[in-house]
């Protein structure tokens, strides 16, 4: 028998606007929010949970794990989406024939959006 992940934790200096934004970005629910942390939830039970744990110090290096994103329509819509929601962009990817889109959510963690169904080429959506 092999272990499941749980739960993705993530560091954090102010989780509330963080949980906050990845709400947003994932259509997830605040499930809630204390002295300790914030954790949100997939409310189709699919996606992990994930927890935003408060840490003193703040980020200092590159992320060495990420999420990447696959968008419903093109990644340019869903990066436009997501800075709106408090994102920034940081650099668009054309590598190994496919494209990407690295980004930053609010306290500065990476996080890739993927190219979409309705981009050229498109990409298969997963289920």
């Amino acid at each position: 028998m092999t272990s499941l992940v749980e739960t993705l934790t993530i560091d954090s200096r102010d989780p509330k606007p963080v949980a906050e934004f990845w709400c947003a970005a994932l259509g997830y629910e605040l499930e809630g929010i204390d002295d300790e942390g914030a954790w949100i939830r997939d409310p189709a039970g699919r996606g992990w949970p994930l927890l935003f744990l408060i840490v003193p110090e703040g980020k200092s290096v590159k992320n060495r794990l990420h999420l990447d994103l696959s968008p419903p329509s093109t990644m340019a819509e869903e990066v436009e989406r997501l800075v709106g929601a408090g994102a920034r962009s940081i650099r668009r990817v054309d590598e190994g024939g496919s494209f990407w889109t690295v980004m930053a959510d609010p306290e500065g963690n990476e996080f890739c959006v993927l190219r979409g169904p309705h981009d050229d080429p498109p990409k298969e959506r997963p289920a």
